[in-house]
């Protein structure tokens, strides 16, 4: 235990407090049945010790063997009720805990979820996760074990010195004095060890952070031959680690061999006094064995309680990062308009239950409801944008896409390509202009229900834990099997899917690892076309996949695009040659546009991409 006098306490402990006690209050009644079962606990213990003198005075040294037997039944009872009250509060500690800790999981993760995107830009996976392990799992030991493990030693200290001030006020001197160098000893230790402490957290972190990487880049790290160069990175910190670990345990092991010395030459003296003032008659038999007994118990609730407030600003420290998470600004969603499915009839849609494969939007004007065709007519008006302010990235943006337009866009990297299919789904909001859908304004629509309409295929392709079914079918769980295969066929991957020992029903782990590159990127092709959106956005979304296969797939893709609104972003020109328009950006800004003989005929940038007289890059 003593390994936590190393952590940092909490920034606010106030305000941390405020929110704990938010999750505290919803049980208080089994915290208060906790604490009154360690009131019973603590107090059989003491009283347990303090039933020693009537004991000894009463009925050994007189020899009544009868009223011994009576005194030992009934501190067997205490003691039996004690033990009963350490396994009740115990038991219910858990079960409490483990329902908090429920809950602020719960509550983390459903905030993380309405984060917006550019939290997760700023913030590294590792520690982002950290919240939910370290930092959740240090709360979770310490309701564990620390709530009444403090309260307990709290009342075990004060209860032994107390009884052993009735016992004897001079013998009690000379116990206070001993806590007195115990707390001086526990407050130096804990700053020195502190610090040594933080340094080897810190030490933990590298070479954790270097094992990491190491192992997610082996391929690269063979490639170029660079594993002896590695090793002795690797070995240097961990030396370093060892060295400031060293430093930090040296102090940490000190602290319960000093505090059992201390105790020991505290007994020592205590008895030597005591057995004086017994032969000269201050103090009586069975006042001496009861005050010795406590004076051994009154080391251990010392360190226990200097242990437990340490474990518990750990903890704290852990819940104030677990709270500033959830305190994070989400999403900003003012949207009103919602998609609903409708059918039609006679050329008039109607809201309904029933799955009709038509969709519009649906708002409320001057008290009645509107309703707008889902098109997938998507426009752009002076758009600017900044990912850091005072850095624009998309300088006065306008363009238009009509309904069943492929609508492409080139150029270099960084023009502003992704960064333009990010702003229709409202990952990032714009500073200036208007992004319009159906002639709504994006930013009226409830952005569940905008990105419900739209389906992304992304060069960093992402697989879930799951069957490749399910994989197919995530962007739209109403599908059924036919319609999960059929999209398989239209994305040239359900060839190889039969060809797997378990073919739709194959599990995938590790983000599809058990397939390649170009697989993974054909399911991901897969899930868009089942999904059935009226937008769609292929960003690269065939840059793993062979030029043979590429033109099979652009077979098929034609078929899901028609009716449908098609944004592109490729390096392989070849891919946006039957686009309805082509956008050539550079540095934020549209400096071509136009079909590709237009843009053929024009000679200008696009042309010296298309012929290699100037590379993408």
């Amino acid at each position: 235990m003593a390994r936590y006098l190393g952590y940092k306490k909490p920034k606010d402990l106030k305000r941390t407090m405020r929110h704990l006690m938010h999750y505290l209050g919803g049980h208080k009644w089994m915290f208060l049945l906790v604490a009154l079962l360690v009131l019973i606990s603590t107090g059989a213990n003491i009283l347990g010790t303090y039933l020693l003198k009537p004991v000894i005075n009463r009925f050994i040294l007189p020899g009544d063997v009868k009223g011994l037997l009576t005194a030992v039944v009934g501190m067997g009872i205490l003691y039996l009720c004690g033990v009963a009250a350490t396994f009740g509060y115990n038991q219910l500690m858990v079960m409490t805990a483990q329902k908090v800790i429920k809950e602020i999981r719960h509550d983390l993760f459903a905030h993380v979820q309405k984060l917006p995107l550019k939290y997760f830009d700023a913030h590294t996976h590792g520690e982002l996760m950290s919240r939910f392990t370290n930092d959740v799992d240090t709360v979770q030991e310490a309701m564990n074990s620390s709530f009444a493990m403090l309260i307990q030693s709290f009342l075990m200290l004060v209860g032994t010195i107390s009884m052993m001030l009735v016992l004897s006020v001079r013998l009690t001197l000379i116990v206070v004095v001993f806590l007195l160098l115990m707390a001086a000893f526990i407050k130096f230790n804990g700053s020195r060890s502190r610090k040594y402490f933080t340094r080897q957290q810190e030490e933990i972190g590298k070479i954790n952070g270097f094992v990491e990487e190491m192992a997610a880049g082996q391929k690269v790290e063979k490639v170029f031959n660079h594993e002896k160069v590695d090793f002795k990175k690797f070995c240097e910190l961990n030396e370093t680690l060892r060295r400031e670990s060293t430093n930090a345990l040296t102090f940490a092991g000190m602290m319960i061999p000093t505090i059992v010395s201390l105790s020991f030459v505290n007994y020592a003296v205590s008895a030597c006094v005591g057995g004086l003032f017994a032969l000269s008659g201050l103090l009586d038999i069975g006042s001496l064995s009861s005050y010795l007994v406590y004076v051994r118990q009154s080391a251990m609730p010392m360190n226990q309680f200097t242990q437990q407030v340490n474990f518990l600003l750990a903890a704290l420290s852990g819940a104030e990062r677990i709270f500033q998470m959830m305190e994070e600004e989400p999403e900003i969603d003012e949207g009103m308009v919602t998609l609903s499915n409708v059918k039609e009839e006679n050329g008039i849609l109607t809201e309904c239950e029933e799955k009709t494969g038509i969709y519009a939007w649906k708002e409320q004007r001057d008290g009645r409801t509107v309703l707008t065709p889902l098109t997938g007519d998507v426009r752009f008006e002076n758009v600017v944008f900044s990912y850091v302010k005072g850095k624009t990235i998309l300088n006065g943006i306008s363009l238009y896409a009509k309904p069943g337009q492929k609508i492409a866009f080139v150029g270099s990297t960084g023009a502003g390509k992704t960064t333009i299919v990010n702003l229709i789904n409202r990952f990032y909001e714009i500073e200036s202009g208007t992004i319009t859908y159906d002639g709504i304004d994006i930013r009226h629509i409830r952005k569940d229900d905008l990105r419900r309409s739209l389906a992304m295929v992304i060069q960093d392709t992402h697989l879930f834990t799951g069957t490749i079914a399910d994989n197919i079918r995530y962007g739209n769980l109403d599908v059924t099997d036919e319609e999960v295969t059929e999209a398989a066929r239209i994305a040239n991957a359900d060839s190889f899917i039969r060809k797997l020992p378990l073919g739709y029903e194959t599990m995938l782990y590790g983000d599809g690892s058990n397939l390649s590159q170009g697989q993974r990127q054909l399911l991901a092709i897969a899930r868009a076309a089942a999904a059935k959106p009226p937008v769609l956005v292929l960003d690269e979304a065939t840059s793993s996949i062979d030029t043979r296969t590429e033109r099979l797939i652009e077979k098929g893709m034609d078929a899901i695009m028609e009716g449908r609104t098609v944004f592109v972003i490729a390096h392989r020109l070849s891919t946006v040659r039957n686009s309805k328009a082509i956008m050539v950006l550079e540095k934020g800004e549209i400096i071509e546009r136009g079909d590709h003989e237009e843009l053929l005929e024009q000679r200008g940038r696009y042309y010296q991409l298309y012929t290699g007289q100037f590379e993408l890059e």
